[in-house]
């Protein structure tokens, strides 16, 4: 799922697309992660997965095509993962080992290594975690972390807020200077602000499936309606990644699962000395922090869930994927509106139709002739962004209209790869496509995705075939897959122990890149939750956005511990004006310029 680089891949959920462009930061009007990256096995059958879940879900499966396409009518879910007693399986057991010696040998926090970009206060250091978790005394990953120290009176910390951003394959190092912004003043002076990356991501035993020259190369072509030796060559390439994924990581691809990073989040828990976890995660943050919360209840303390997953095992992960591209061709339609309203600024056209005209009109021109590194790929890379964060509507704009006068540079700005973000980018990439091929069955067969997002394609062309581009690889995936957990399952509230506490959710209701129907799905499955919807909204990632609604609602949870009710609505914000004159292109020319929030 192309997530907001960083909310989400899914955000969610697809393409190569730099991953700071699709997760969900929190929205103070830059990057949470100083740079990007965004989806593979060999001979690999040698580099077999375990298949296996802990705690309160075992798995096993096979992969089988769907028979009918995703976004229509569902059946009912497949077999979710089976509940298991707690302690009875072997990654269990080892959780539990890995947990205790992360007590007792906590956290040795010193200064954040140059590669964090992160400068006193906030300090770095690391937690170790099995690769394994059925053999914990095997082979060892190290994952980053970094903290910041509430900056409040001692009596008044309730502890450590851990934030995880989606992907997957985002990292959250710089989460802790995002305590200096008003936005989270409140928050920052009674919890300490800890981000870390996530196994495989950043300097946490990183995954590679590519060179990232490979991985950059540019300029590259994305037609909405592929031709039959287009489809051919996207088939080609899934398979070549696959396979490159396989000979890269050999054995420890299995390892890399939405269930592990729920364990190594438990994990980290223990080593902050946190009796209960505090989280908040965004986008695909979501789905493991809910099957955190299903696997570890009684280990939960607070938890918002910003711009949500569905959850539902019958959707993790390819209708998700396919849900996500009918839902951007609606936010795609937003945009058009809006800069069709102000035509007189933009001259694109003075109707929606009329400024996609103007769009395919750049299209075809950069069919003949790329703009240097920007082909018809890189064009819609860019304008996906539109879809994330109402921040890219007017530079995106801008950018088109410049460009269609013969001003090529604006679009070059905007849509141009960085070389210098190209192994961040690839590493993202990478974890985002194993985590998702490991985690549930793909359709096996190449003529179920072919009739599934030819039909799709016909409604919503937008984003259909750059998001089958993303996740093709999962089709010819060497490895045994899982089943996913079945969110919720037998999670009770009340003060018993085991019980789960409370959770808020927040959603926007026209978010792409995580459909609304996700949160409403995550609302029914966890018993006490508390929606919260900016209404008529589609930015994704609200905490800490210019929603002051949606803030207090945060603010007063993570303070105090009470949800608004079963649910609490907040208008939507404003849409943005045309600025007098060009703003500055967000970080990098990827992130929006205020974006909180991948799959």
């Amino acid at each position: 799922m192309r997530a907001a680089a960083l909310y989400g891949i899914l955000g969610p959920l697809s393409l190569s697309l730099g991953m700071t462009t699709l997760l969900a930061t929190p929205a103070t009007g830059r990057p949470l992660a100083a740079s990007a990256a965004s989806p593979a096995a060999t001979g690999a059958a040698g580099a077999a997965a375990t298949g296996a879940v802990d705690g309160r879900a075992r798995a096993a499966g096979t992969a089988g095509a769907t028979a009918a396409p995703a976004w229509s009518a569902s059946p009912a879910s497949p077999a979710p993962a089976a509940a298991a007693p707690a302690g009875r399986s072997a990654e269990a057991r080892g959780l539990a080992l890995a947990a205790r010696r992360a007590t007792t040998r906590g956290i040795d926090f010193g200064r954040c290594p140059l590669a964090e970009g992160l400068t006193a206060p906030i300090a770095c250091g690391t937690v170790s975690v099995p690769l394994d978790y059925a053999r914990p005394d095997g082979p060892q990953i190290s994952l980053t972390v970094s903290r910041v120290r509430a900056t409040g009176p001692a009596a008044r910390r309730q502890g450590a807020l851990v934030y995880n951003p989606g992907g997957p394959g985002a990292t959250g190092m710089a989460f802790p200077s995002y305590a200096t912004e008003e936005r989270f003043r409140r928050v920052a002076a009674v919890y300490d602000f800890v981000g870390y990356a996530p196994r495989g991501v950043g300097r946490s035993a990183p995954l590679s499936c590519q060179s990232p020259a490979a991985y950059a190369k540019a300029p590259t072509s994305s037609p909405p309606h592929p031709s039959a030796a287009f489809k051919r060559r996207l088939v080609t390439r899934a398979q070549a990644y696959a396979r490159g994924c396989a000979r890269r990581a050999g054995s420890a691809l299995a390892h890399y699962t939405t269930l592990n990073n729920a364990r190594d989040l438990d994990v980290l828990r223990a080593a902050l000395g946190e009796r209960r976890l505090t989280f908040m995660g965004a986008s695909y943050g979501t789905y493991y922090g809910a099957v955190y919360a299903t696997l570890f209840p009684g280990h939960v303390r607070r938890m918002v869930f910003d711009s949500v997953v569905n959850p539902d095992p019958w959707q993790i992960w390819y209708r998700n994927n396919l849900e996500q591209s009918l839902a951007f061709e609606r936010r795609w339609r937003d945009w058009r509106t809006w800069v069709a309203r102000h035509d007189a600024v933009y001259h694109l056209g003075g109707t929606a139709a009329r400024v996609l005209a103007s769009y395919e009109k750049a299209r075809a021109r950069l069919t003949r002739e790329p703009a240097g590194t920007v082909g018809t790929a890189q064009l819609q890379n860019a304008f996906l962004r539109t879809g994330y964060n109402d921040a890219y509507w007017d530079p995106s704009a801008r950018a088109l209209a410049a460009y269609l006068r013969g001003d090529p540079a604006p679009l070059t700005a905007l849509a141009a790869p960085d070389p210098a973000t190209a192994a961040e980018d690839e590493n993202g990439t990478a974890v985002y496509t194993a985590v998702e091929c490991n985690d549930a069955p793909w359709p096996r067969t190449w003529a179920t995705w072919d009739r599934d997002n030819t039909a799709l394609a016909r409604r919503a062309p937008f984003e259909t075939w750059d998001n089958v581009a993303m996740n093709l690889p999962c089709a010819f995936w060497p490895l045994k897959h899982q089943r996913p957990v079945d969110v919720g399952a037998g999670t009770s509230t009340g003060r018993g122990r085991g019980a789960l506490p409370p959770v808020l959710l927040l959603a926007a209701e026209r978010d792409a890149a995580t459909p609304y129907a996700g949160a409403k799905e995550l609302w029914r499955r966890l018993p006490g939750s508390s929606l919260v919807t900016e209404r008529n909204a589609g930015t994704h990632g609200l905490w800490g956005g210019p929603n002051d609604c949606v803030n207090r609602h945060v603010d007063t949870y993570l303070l105090t511990g009470k949800v608004p009710g079963r649910s609490a609505d907040c208008a939507g914000r404003a849409q943005p004006d045309p600025q007098p004159e060009p703003a500055p292109l967000p970080d990098s020319g990827k992130q929006p310029a205020a974006l909180p929030g991948t799959p």
